[in-house]
């Protein structure tokens, strides 16, 4: 889908930014940084006499409020749990998504960290622990507006997409064929795992999403929170660079993870089909995003000969990776 740059989304300036935050009753000191986000815009602002808010604001068009506000809801249900979550503020009357001009907004504590060390065997312990806790509270009711991480929206649209407006003349026979035995082998991962559990899940869960403070992993960005088998929030954390160590990894997470929660081991068979989904989805994303003038500016590197010959190495790569057995728990 192509985007206006006259949308308000693309002038949002500092000032605009202040005022939708004292629009809530907050009294800025003036400062204001952009973090690192780019499917939203997020800004750090300053208080007068307290700490600093971050203030998220929301890009039109792709999730409904209905879809916001499920998510928000999933962080204060897992806040009400105790679970290390960092929720959207909420005001008086219990609102946590709000409107200043043409903006969807919200509000959320600052909070610092580091990110995780996915090598030590302690921190995956711990994060499998605190994911079995969340997912007990995920399964308890599905999302109703939110989509799940399928392979139509996630694989089939992407590749079409790709293939259609994006790929190099020179490198669409190539792509075309790869990415149709990639689907093929994909459906074949989801029938080897069988009828698995669909949850809410985090849905991003990389080290960039958690911070490591006062020795725990503390979860941020729910903001591609899906129906999803729970295993969507555990492969990304097997970082190793071979097998042998990520079977190590994994053994720890789920050791930690059962501790709370029933990990199925059907689940194992889409590790890497979900990697290979979403390989294919984040190169989509760049292309659906590539009017936005920040994308361009921010991912040089981009819609290049080079960036999509090597893009079909690395699918070739997940090609023969979900040709070898699963993972196995120890």
């Amino acid at each position: 889908m192509a985007h206006d740059n006259s949308q308000p989304f693309y002038q949002l300036t500092p000032d605009t930014v202040i005022d939708a935050v004292e629009s809530m009753d907050y009294l800025s000191d003036g400062r204001i940084l952009a973090l690192n986000s780019y499917e939203n815009r997020v800004y750090q602002v300053g208080l007068e006499e307290a700490e600093p808010l971050i203030a998220k604001f929301y890009r039109p068009g792709r999730w409904s409020d209905a879809q916001i506000l499920e998510e928000h809801q999933l962080c204060f249900e897992l806040a009400e749990q105790e679970l290390p979550v960092v929720a959207p503020l909420r005001n008086e009357a219990g609102d946590s998504l709000f409107h200043f001009s043409d903006y969807r907004f919200s509000l959320y504590p600052r909070r610092g960290g580091r990110a995780p060390e996915l090598g030590d065997p302690d921190h995956l312990y711990q994060l499998g622990q605190t994911l079995g806790r969340f997912h007990l509270v995920g399964q308890m009711h599905p999302f109703q507006a939110r989509p799940a991480l399928d392979i139509q929206s996630y694989g089939r649209d992407s590749v079409e997409l790709i293939a259609r407006d994006f790929i190099p003349d020179s490198l669409r026979p190539a792509y075309t064929s790869l990415t149709a035995d990639l689907l093929a082998g994909i459906e074949r991962c989801y029938q080897a795992a069988g009828d698995v559990r669909q949850i809410r899940v985090h849905g991003d869960c990389h080290g960039g999403n958690i911070l490591w403070r006062d020795d725990a992993p503390n979860f941020v960005d729910f903001d591609d929170a899906r129906m999803a088998p729970a295993v969507q929030d555990l492969w990304m954390l097997l970082t190793g660079d071979d097998r042998q160590q990520q079977q190590l990894q994994l053994s720890e997470v789920i050791a930690g993870y059962n501790e709370f929660a029933d990990f199925d081991p059907r689940e194992l068979h889409l590790v890497e089909a979900l990697r290979t989904l979403r390989m294919l989805h984040y190169s989509a994303w760049l292309a659906r995003r590539w009017e936005d003038p920040a994308f361009p500016r921010n991912f040089t590197w981009f819609n290049t000969e080079r960036y999509w010959g090597e893009h079909i190495l690395q699918l070739r790569e997940q090609l023969a990776a979900m040709q070898q057995p699963p993972l196995q728990l120890l």
